[in-house]
């Protein structure tokens, strides 16, 4: 007997006729002889529909009473999806994050899972029952309920899976595995039969949709067993493990993101310790920072340029003005109509020319660069937003039309 988790997105469960496709998955997983531990998300379009009640009512309302609001649609799916189970005749019991005590810190819109109480689960699984687990969300140690940020479902899913020693994770989207770009923007992408923990990372912190990335980053630590397939289809996805067996000789795939927003501080004061003092700041306000470009400094000053979510980018222009004595720049410019295009593969370690590549694709469609940053596996370049798509389709015909 194995222990498998499976989640399913908000697509996969959307109405009542995805909402027995998913029954039917699960029940044919548990009638194998399986344990299984569900893990969904609001169906649709749920939480932003739920957004924007708020904002008729609130539009600054606090994170504490939206991470209230927005847990509900996870409670909806999984009672709906009991529902159907039940229905054929299966044992099953759905739980909501308080009941199954999945403790988290107090960071409401975007907590991190700190521990999971096994008691409840462990007790319903002895009893050879299905239990269906909302994602997204967990309690911190005042109780309060708290949301672990757009696709954190998918972190929900392989908390559980370390947690319980899973024998398999699958993730089910509406999509049938991990490609080398968003099929549904440019048609010639191709599925990977699998992909490193580490290019899966990259391609989810830099935008590409399929997995959250802090889910990659769990399923890394713990060495849980990860495989992302259709809902819909059923056919082998994409498996996600430490070493391919194919030699890397090209990228893994090319992601984009249109959810940042650039900000420069003109003018700091040429003096060591300005960057941490910037960037520290911003830490202990929980404002995560991307990508940085400091100039070459000038006889007393410099400027710094970084980019952040665009959801963070009042509140980082506020929190630097406040501090604008200490920190001793001239002022602040901010750009919300950038994006970001990387590619990602192992094989940029051992393989020449890949970045030059990646330029020439851009030049050739007549795409300028406004910022170029790296990593061992990753190059990602800031662009207008809306040359964005353009770039993506240019950079992978580059790299894979032309094989």
């Amino acid at each position: 007997m194995s222990l498998i988790v499976q989640k399913f997105g908000g697509s996969s469960v959307r109405d009542a006729k995805h909402m027995r496709n998913v029954a039917g998955i699960i029940a044919e997983t548990y009638l194998e002889g399986n344990d299984v531990i569900v893990v969904l998300s609001a169906q649709g379009d749920t939480t932003d529909d739920l957004i924007t009640k708020a904002e008729e009512i609130n539009p600054h309302a606090s994170k504490r009473e939206m991470d209230m609001l927005l847990s509900t649609g996870e409670q909806i799916s999984v009672s709906l999806c009991a529902m159907a189970l039940e229905a054929m005749g299966l044992p099953c019991v759905s739980l909501a994050a308080w009941q199954v005590g999945i403790q988290s810190t107090n960071v409401h819109s975007d907590a991190r899972i700190k521990k999971i109480d096994s008691e409840r689960i462990q007790a319903e699984l002895d009893q050879h029952r299905i239990v269906i687990v909302t994602g997204f969300q967990g309690v911190d140690r005042q109780g309060d309920v708290t949301t672990l940020g757009r696709g954190g479902s998918d972190t929900s899913a392989v908390a559980l899976a370390a947690a319980f020693r899973a024998d398999l994770c699958r993730i089910y989207t509406d999509v049938d595995g991990v490609y080398t770009t968003d099929p549904r923007m440019v048609p010639s992408a191709r599925k990977l039969e699998e992909i490193t923990y580490d290019e899966m990372l990259e391609l989810a912190s830099q935008g590409a949709q399929v997995l959250h990335n802090r889910s990659v980053e769990l399923a890394k630590k713990f060495r849980v067993k990860l495989e992302v397939l259709s809902s819909l289809e059923r056919k082998p996805g994409t498996k996600i493990k430490e070493v391919t067996k194919v030699e890397k000789t090209n990228i893994a795939g090319v992601a984009k993101d249109t959810s940042i927003a650039r900000i420069a501080l003109i003018g700091l004061r040429h003096n060591p310790g300005v960057a941490f003092q910037v960037f520290d700041l911003l830490s202990k306000h929980n404002i995560n920072v991307d990508v940085i470009l400091q100039s070459i400094g000038r006889q007393d000053s410099k400027d710094i340029t970084f980019t952040v979510h665009k959801k963070d980018l009042e509140d980082t222009e506020q929190i630097l003005e406040e501090h604008k004595e200490a920190l001793k720049f001239d002022h602040i410019e901010a750009d919300d109509d950038i994006g970001k295009v990387s590619i990602v593969g192992a094989g940029l370690m051992s393989n020449c020319g890949v970045a030059a590549k990646m330029f020439e694709a851009l030049y050739e469609a007549g795409i300028n660069i406004q910022m170029i940053n790296t990593s061992e596996i990753r190059v990602s370049v800031l662009l207008d937003e809306e040359d964005v798509n353009r770039a993506v389709k240019a950079i992978h015909a580059k790299f894979f039309d032309e094989v």
